[in-house]
């Protein structure tokens, strides 16, 4: 990908985009994500149980992409990458949940929105932290749209209107303006009404349970109340995307549907196992895909995505941008996508002292691998919930009767091994073969046979990490676990060291 320089960018903003391209011939954007939904579950990607139409139809009438994978497992992280095009350990506080994305980092929509877009979010745009320390006062996603709203079907589901928000965003365009649309639900993220799945009508006997879980009927519920509000979400993309047709500007959109990371259960959610960091992804754009249909295997980062829009605008991309846009796969070109990169840093700090869970990932389609940098701390949180800003044990995981399950049964026969999956220390280095271990269960790091494979990752992994800065590897201030948190907690505030510097490998 070829990078112009900042001073090319400010030319291009003011004047309105690439020279010689007018508004009527630049695409919409119509930017649809979830919040906490894994890659499997989506009637597309082969769930039996959940009904997604919407997105069956822009991975049908566009591409679906196997192999996305979001930057970072958890919610501000993901959605900050997701605006800048950028990783994680490239964007200091915005590394953490619960924290602000500093002004400095540019964002897709603001260049978007200085070329001529319109420019607007309905929901969860960026999301959950404060925008006045970054030095903000707007959503990075845009103009909020909220006065719509409707009586939900179950309790927990938010009763914000989104798609009716999104009508009232075109109403208020100018004529021929393009526009750039986040579209944000609350759902799938908990809590779920207890019972909503049964209540559909839906079949526990016919949900998957990942091996990763007991196959118990209260998890078997569980994933059915999850799936109802996959449905929720859904259904608003689908409203959105029949406003769009009626008023004949479907086709000169870019229909992205996705989630900001994997579901909100034990080992998905804040791990970078594939139940957490694999995520649906399906993108329509007829004026700028050619042979639709197609499903694409390379790894590709929801990063990307930034890119990408700025790409289709014709609006150059800022050097600091690292993402590669997805336009060779739009094209249908030969491309060489190798592998995707995930990150974490502090989730809800539920550690000692507020401390985080640092690692890093590379996902190549067939193997992954992780180097957690502090393996002596608990990755789903201290047992202790005095130690856990949620102020409940293992607080990296949100609280559901799938890990009540899981902690009340730890010591029986069956459960036992996936309790400790869940809950316990992991080594410092893992590595999986996708192809047999889907879900990432069996640790194949040090095996002799696999020596020269895992070498391999690590290097393409750790060189990655040198030339995107990351200060973990590079050196320089390591702050994430002292950055102030921003949400509701019962642990002291923390302050910035500036003075800490270190380097692990």
């Amino acid at each position: 990908m070829i990078k112009t320089n900042w001073i090319r960018w400010v030319v291009l903003a003011v004047i309105g985009g690439w020279p010689g391209t007018s508004n009527a011939e630049r695409p919409n954007i119509l930017f649809c994500i979830s919040d906490d939904q894994s890659y499997a579950h989506t009637s597309a990607n082969g769930d039996p149980v959940v009904q997604t139409p919407a997105f069956d139809r822009v991975a049908r009438e566009g591409l679906r992409f196997t192999h996305a994978f979001c930057d970072a497992p958890t919610c501000g992280p993901s959605r900050s990458a997701i605006l800048t095009g950028q990783e994680i350990w490239r964007l200091e506080e915005a590394g953490n949940i619960h924290s602000t994305l500093p002004a400095k980092f540019k964002t897709y929509t603001e260049l978007l929105q200085a070329s001529g877009y319109a420019v607007g979010f309905t929901g969860k745009g960026w999301s959950p932290g404060r925008l006045k320390p970054g030095g903000r006062t707007q959503n990075p996603a845009g103009q909020e749209y909220r006065g719509a709203t409707l009586q939900p079907a179950h309790r927990f589901i938010n009763h914000r209107d989104y798609a009716a928000n999104f009508d009232t965003f075109l109403s208020d365009l100018a004529e021929d303006q393009p526009f750039c649309f986040w579209l944000g639900t609350s759902e799938p993220h908990r809590p779920f009404q207890s019972g909503a799945g049964a209540q559909t009508g839906k079949d526990p006997q016919q949900v998957r349970v990942p091996p990763i879980f007991p196959d118990h009927e209260i998890v078997r519920n569980d994933l059915l109340d999850y799936l109802v509000e996959i449905e929720h979400f859904d259904s608003m993309v689908e409203r959105a995307m029949e406003t769009l047709e009626k008023a004949g500007r479907l086709d000169q959109t870019i229909v992205v549907v996705t989630s900001d990371h994997g579901m909100p259960f034990p080992r998905a959610k804040a791990t970078l196992y594939d139940d957490g960091a694999r995520v649906p992804l399906a993108i329509r754009w007829p004026g700028g895909i050619r042979e639709s249909g197609r499903n694409v295997d390379q790894p590709v980062n929801l990063s990307d995505l930034a890119p990408t829009f700025l790409q289709a605008a014709g609006v150059a991309l800022p050097e600091s941008m690292t993402a590669e846009s997805l336009f060779g796969i739009f094209e249908n070109q030969p491309v060489a996508r190798a592998a995707a990169f995930i990150a974490m840093e502090r989730h809800d700090g539920c550690r000692a002292g507020g401390k985080g869970y640092p690692c890093r990932a590379i996902r190549t389609k067939d193997y992954l691998y992780i180097h957690n940098f502090e393996p002596t701390r608990w990755p789903a949180g201290s047992p202790d919930a005095g130690d856990c800003a949620r102020s409940i044990p293992f607080g990296e995981i949100d609280t559901s009767p799938t890990k009540n399950f899981l902690m009340q049964n730890r010591s029986r026969p069956g459960v036992a091994p996936l309790a400790e999956l869940a809950f316990a220390r992991r080594p410092r280095v893992e590595f999986y073969d996708v192809r047999s271990d889907p879900h990432q269960m069996k640790n194949l790091a040090g095996r002799p046979d696999l020596q020269d494979i895992q070498e391999s990752h690590r290097k393409n992994l750790f060189e990655h990490l040198r030339a995107t800065q990351d200060p973990r590897v590079v050196g320089g201030p390591v702050l994430w676990d002292h950055y102030p948190y921003y949400g509701k907690t019962t642990t002291p505030g923390w302050q910035v060291d500036p003075s800490r510097t270190e380097r692990n490998e």
